[in-house]
C-alpha cells in the first residue's frame, strides 16, 4: 500500500478507536464508536481498498476527478467511497477525504457528545491537563461550565455564551473567534505575554479540530 502513513495519521486523530472487524477482514477507526474510515484487507492481509464516508455531492466530484474512487465497497455507496490503495489519489488529497469523513461522522453526535470525545472544553482547554481536574474541579464539559473559579455558580462566560447562547459545540463555529469575551475570561495569575499566548494556542487547537486535521494531541479514550 501507497499510504504507509494511514494508520498514523487516524489514530493521532482526538477521540479515534481502532479494531479489527476480523469477519470482514477489516481494520476499522471510529469516532464515539461510528466508523468513520476503514482499511479493508484480503485474504493475505494485503489492504486492497480504504473507506470513507464524503458528502454525496462531493463523493461524486471526487470520483468523476480520479478513476482511483469508487463507490463504497460493501458499503453505503451514496454515502461511502473506497480509495484503491495502489492508485495514483495523491496524498494530501486522501488526507483531505479523510479530514472530511471524521467530521461528518462527529457531527452527527450531539455538540456536548463532540466535546466529550474530542476532550476539550468550548474554549480548547483541555480540562483533564489541569491539575485540580477531578479533584476541586470536574471540567468543564461536565460542570456545563460551572467551574470552581466563577463566583456565584454560574457558568463561566464563553460557556455561557457559545454553548447556552449559541448552542455551538465549540468557539470554532465563530466567526469571531477570540471574542471580547475571551479576552475578559482569564486567569489573573498570567501574565500579559502567557495569556496572549494562552488565547492564540486554544484558538489555534479549536480551528485544528473544527477541520478534522489535528494531529498533536495524544489518542483520547
Amino acid at each position: 500500500m501507497r499510504y504507509s502513513w494511514i494508520d498514523g495519521y487516524l489514530m493521532s486523530k482526538r477521540g479515534v478507536t481502532r479494531d479489527l472487524q476480523a469477519e470482514w477482514n477489516w481494520i476499522r477507526y471510529h469516532i464515539g464508536g461510528k466508523m468513520f474510515a476503514a482499511i479493508l484487507l484480503d485474504d493475505r492481509d494485503r489492504p486492497y481498498y480504504i473507506n470513507l464516508k464524503l458528502d454525496p455531492l462531493e463523493g461524486e466530484t471526487a470520483r468523476r476527478q480520479y478513476p482511483d474512487i469508487v463507490p463504497g465497497y460493501y458499503s453505503n455507496k451514496r454515502h461511502w467511497n473506497s480509495v484503491k490503495t495502489d492508485g495514483d489519489v495523491p496524498d494530501d488529497v486522501l488526507k483531505s477525504w479523510l479530514d472530511s469523513s471524521y467530521r461528518l461522522v462527529l457531527a452527527g453526535f450531539g455538540k456536548q457528545k463532540q466535546r466529550e470525545f474530542l476532550g476539550i472544553s468550548v474554549c480548547g482547554t483541555d480540562c483533564s491537563a489541569c491539575a485540580l481536574w477531578s479533584g476541586m474541579c470536574k471540567g468543564c464539559n461536565e460542570s456545563c461550565g460551572k467551574v470552581f473559579h466563577v463566583p456565584g455558580g454560574k457558568p463561566c462566560p464563553i460557556y455561557a455564551c457559545c454553548a447556552g447562547r449559541y448552542r455551538l459545540a465549540t468557539c470554532a463555529s465563530c466567526d469571531n473567534l477570540p471574542c471580547n469575551i475571551w479576552q475578559a475570561t482569564r486567569d489573573p495569575s498570567m501574565t500579559d505575554e502567557q495569556f496572549q499566548k494562552s488565547v492564540e494556542d486554544r484558538a489555534a487547537t479549536l480551528k485544528d479540530c473544527a477541520r478534522g486535521s489535528w494531529q498533536g494531541w495524544e489518542n483520547g479514550p
